[in-house]
């Protein structure tokens, strides 16, 4: 799974989540959130403790849904409205 691209409205404004997997060598998953074109903020979740796991693919695809969804929850919440 590379990630997930997602355009969200809340309270008149149009956020884009992007999550994906920076790839072994960075071994982290990021999420970035725009509004309007600029980068709000960033999320990364590191994997390094599974990297020897033969479940590692799974693992991966986990963090991204997972991280990507709580970042689409947040926004409904308004908990980037301040930014």
């Amino acid at each position: 799974m590379s990630g997930f691209n997602t355009e969200i409205e809340h309270e008149g404004s149009a956020f884009h989540v992007q999550t994906q997997d920076q790839g072994i060598s960075a071994h982290y998953v990021e999420s970035v959130i725009y509004r309007s074109g600029r980068v709000l903020s960033s999320r990364r979740t590191y994997y390094t403790a599974f990297l020897n796991s033969p479940a590692l693919p799974g693992k991966i695809c986990e963090i991204i849904q997972e991280q990507h969804s709580t970042i689409l929850r947040e926004i409904t919440e308004g908990q980037f409205n301040h930014l």
